[in-house]
């Protein structure tokens, strides 16, 4: 079974100058775990995933705490943080160095990679452009389906 088989062909994307505002909207109205990064001709460039975007928004813990902080003092830190940074451009954050897939990619081989990488969804390049992704949902749902088994109904 190939990637092509099972693979998503509307993936969530972003623009690569979008800000980390928009990126959290995006990711938030999408549901998705990681956003495909295009450039003005639709150029694959990288990824943005949602933990990232947190990690860019959390405060240092360990610093407020030894600093004699309280948890509330941190949130309020998240919350500046979130408000200094809505405006800020994603570039910083973006993965460059990814691991992509081909629709003529092995199901199997793209299912040891995430698992391997510890990666839930990986994006289906063809010439550099963006033509898909897969998940780990969509591979277990291939594999399942490969097998004979009835695909649950969605929802």
């Amino acid at each position: 079974m190939l990637v092509g088989e099972v693979m998503n062909k509307n993936p969530a994307t972003i623009h690569s100058s979008a800000t980390l505002g928009q990126a959290a909207a995006t990711l938030s109205r999408t549901r998705a775990s990681d956003l495909a990064v295009l450039d003005e001709n639709g150029t694959f460039l990288g990824v943005l995933s949602e933990g990232d975007v947190l990690r860019t928004l959390l405060p240092r813990f360990e610093e407020v705490v030894s600093g004699g902080g309280s948890l509330e003092e941190a949130f309020e830190l998240f919350l500046r943080n979130g408000r200094f940074l809505a405006d800020q451009p994603i570039g910083r954050i973006v993965i460059k160095e990814t691991i992509t897939s081909s629709p003529d990619d092995d199901l199997l081989q793209a299912a040891t990679a995430m698992v391997s990488k510890q990666i839930r969804l990986l994006p289906v390049i063809v010439d550099h452009k963006l033509v898909g992704s897969v998940s780990r949902a969509e591979i277990c749902l291939g594999a399942l389906a490969g097998l004979g088994a009835e695909p649950a109904p969605p929802g």
